[in-house]
């Protein structure tokens, strides 16, 4: 007996795909007015950095890279908290544990992955992305370039003792290899080190081929008879950096379920992918057009209500908020979600004054943070008061929001393991953040500090110490990006606090771009502090953050300020075994400790993320993703109907041919084509 079952609702969006990219039927037979144009704003500019986080992190962009690339071997499994290999792009994948403690992982790809120009993806492609990232040209045109010292064989492939990296294999056209260095071993987020998204090289390097002899992958010339390597900085710089054509601004070919269309350095618009074939939930992109653009606080709600935008991604300022929610009584839809990023006051650690930890301190209890932050944020931020956002599951954990990731026994009689299951509970419950310092306003606790430190007032009432037989005031310059209104908070807020203690701050606007530049190169801040925010990595490792200075030590990420023991915890954190959860959150909060004791940065705030949107966006689920690029494939953009269910019985048939929608006793609608077709509701 034939049975056809599919969900109901994939039926009608798949349906919706169809009749929005035919511009000559607007409608369903039904009467549902389909759109084919979504408009989105968001109030971060987009700077153009559209290839990887290689350059800057900017969450726009982030949104942009989210849609136009795709098929990374890996995805995060929100349901049970882990990363998992994405079903979608990997056919199967094995584990080997090898004699001296290494892990190699045997990855077998799906055989119909295409870039957007119909070209097939093959193990090769992750070869050359894993090459790509580590590759020092990329520090020689601006870049950062990864540091994948988990791979095997990379501190030997990057001081140039061999020329191939060992880490990584191809096997087959659709056969990788991935090996993890025992001395990186354990780590808590492993599978996540196997993150690789796929990159055309005839794009990016043409005249660059990757070779694997079977010991492991390396870039060489496409044609052997040219004996210079065409693997350059210049190429590189012009092949991506380009401003007319480079793969960075203007990624021609891809494989995410869009593709870039246009860009003119405030907007962007893009187009489904036609060879896209859908994401681990085999969802595809059904809206033909989108398009992306900046979004001014002070009009963006009357915008969207005048039908100028569809969507605002990412709302933080209170009035703004206050503004759009006044449109839900009309029909419009909001979802909220906590940020999985802070706000924060970086030092630049090249002023020797910053390069102390009391001055730093002094500094943070200058700022009334609590006022600030409910000026510009109203209820819908909070304090941090050390490295951590709310949307963290770890902090969600020890705040009591998120319960503890444990099941009772199953068995209610048996004590032993009910005890257990207690006395586990018991060490979740204790975990907290109460060793954390709050700093909060107290101009006496700052002075205290700088007295003890050696700092005096001079004739200008400002402090002043000799270091290194070089007189250093307590003068400052920070930088904040130009068209944030938190400028105002600060200079009312912390700038007279700081004054009254001795220390003179004067602050300056700068073009994001421009800021985020500087501060992602230590040593280019032209600036003693940075005002900014950033959102965590999905595997997220701390240790990852620190840099090596000349001396050997580490230095927190551009801040370049030294501390030793916190390098330490984070790399305590990083090698906690999988699976071992609590040991992992306790060791977090040993690093949110030291943290908040050393602080590099000042950590501001964290905040609820609001989007708001049009009562035609269907399907559209951005608390369950990690970014509105990706919730918004399987949303659709038209009027909503209801459909006429009728409940149908076990046992009811059907003639050939008919189709028949009806809802089970869990609210779940299905139809069947039909075909001797039976209703078994244990099928289901």
């Amino acid at each position: 007996m034939k049975k056809i079952i599919f969900i109901f609702l994939i039926f009608i969006l798949s349906f919706t795909a169809v009749c929005a990219q035919d511009e000559a039927e607007n409608e369903y037979e039904a009467g549902i007015n389909i759109q084919d144009r979504l408009t989105v704003g968001n109030t971060t500019p987009m700077h153009g950095k559209f290839f990887t986080e290689m350059w800057e992190d900017v969450t726009s962009d982030g949104d942009v890279r989210s849609l136009i690339h795709g098929y990374n071997l890996i995805m995060w499994d929100g349901e049970n908290g882990v990363f998992t290999h994405d079903p979608s792009v990997v056919n199967a994948i094995g584990i080997r544990d090898n004699e001296n403690g290494d892990r190699t992982y045997l990855i077998a790809l799906q055989d119909n992955l295409y870039y957007s120009d119909g070209t097939k993806i093959t193990a090769w492609d992750y070869a050359f992305s894993f090459l790509l990232s580590i590759a020092p040209e990329i520090d020689e045109i601006g870049g950062h370039s990864s540091k994948k010292d988990f791979l095997f064989g990379y501190k030997e492939y990057m001081d140039g003792t061999v020329n191939y990296l060992a880490g990584v294999q191809v096997l087959e056209e659709d056969q990788l290899m991935i090996t993890l260095s025992h001395e990186y071993l354990p780590f808590f987020f492993e599978i996540g080190l196997l993150s690789c998204s796929p990159y055309p090289i005839s794009v990016i390097a043409p005249g660059v081929m990757v070779d694997d002899e079977g010991y492991g992958v390396f870039l060489k010339n496409e044609d052997p008879s040219v004996t210079e390597p065409v693997f350059t900085a210049d190429l590189l710089r012009e092949t991506i950096l380009n401003p007319e054509t480079g793969y960075q601004m203007h990624p021609s070919v891809s494989c995410g379920p869009y593709m870039l269309e246009s860009w003119d350095g405030t907007t962007a618009n893009f187009v489904i992918n036609p060879w896209y074939k859908g994401n681990h939930d085999g969802k595809m992109p059904l809206i033909p057009n989108i398009t992306y653009t900046l979004a001014d606080n002070d009009t963006m709600a009357e915008k969207l209500a005048n039908g100028e935008f569809d969507l605002l991604n990412k709302v933080t300022r209170a009035s703004t908020v206050s503004d759009a929610l006044k449109l839900i009584s009309q029909g419009y839809k909001m979802a909220n979600y906590p940020r999985t990023g802070i706000s924060f006051v970086a030092f630049n650690g090249a002023n020797p004054a910053l390069q102390s930890q009391a001055v730093r301190q002094a500094m943070a209890w200058c700022m009334d943070r609590d006022e600030l932050i409910g000026r510009y944020t109203g209820y819908y931020g909070l304090r941090v008061d050390s490295y951590y956002g709310l949307g963290q599951w770890m902090y969600a954990i020890v705040n009591g929001t998120a319960a503890a990731p444990i099941d009772p026994p199953e068995d209610e009689n048996d004590a032993a393991a009910q005890a257990a299951y207690e006395r586990e509970l018991e060490q979740w419950d204790a975990l907290n953040l109460d060793k954390l310092t709050v700093y909060l306003l107290d101009t006496n606790a700052a002075n205290t500090l700088l007295d003890q430190d050696g700092w005096i007032l001079n004739a200008d009432n400002v402090r002043e110490k000799v270091i290194d037989d070089k007189l250093v005031t307590l003068q400052f310059k920070l930088i904040y990006p130009q068209g944030n209104n938190i400028n105002e908070s600060l200079q009312e807020l912390w700038v007279p606090n700081l004054e009254e203690v001795g220390i003179k701050l004067t602050m300056e606007a700068v073009p994001m771009q421009e800021l985020v530049d500087r501060y992602i190169h230590p040593g280019e801040w032209d600036a003693d502090l940075v005002f900014l925010a950033r959102n965590f990595e999905g595997v997220y490792d701390p240790s990852g953050y620190f840099l090596t200075d000349e001396n050997g030590a580490h230095a927190w990420f551009s801040t370049m300020i030294v501390d030793e023991e916190m390098y330490e915890d984070t790399v305590a954190m990083r090698q906690t075994e999988p699976g071992e959860v609590l040991e992992y959150v306790t060791e977090w909060i040993t690093f949110m400790e030291r943290f908040n004791e050393t602080l590099p940065m000042i950590p501001v705030y964290s905040n609820v993320y609001f989007d708001i949107y049009s009562p035609l966006l269907q399907e559209y689920y951005i608390s369950q993703n990690e970014s509105w690029g990706q919730a918004i494939i399987g949303a659709w953009l038209g009027d909503a109907v209801e459909e006429e269910i009728e409940t149908f019985e076990e046992g009811d048939e059907f003639e050939e041919g008919d189709f028949e929608f009806f809802e089970n006793d869990g609210g779940e609608f299905f139809f069947f084509d039909g075909a001797d077709a039976e209703i078994e509701f244990d099928d289901f």
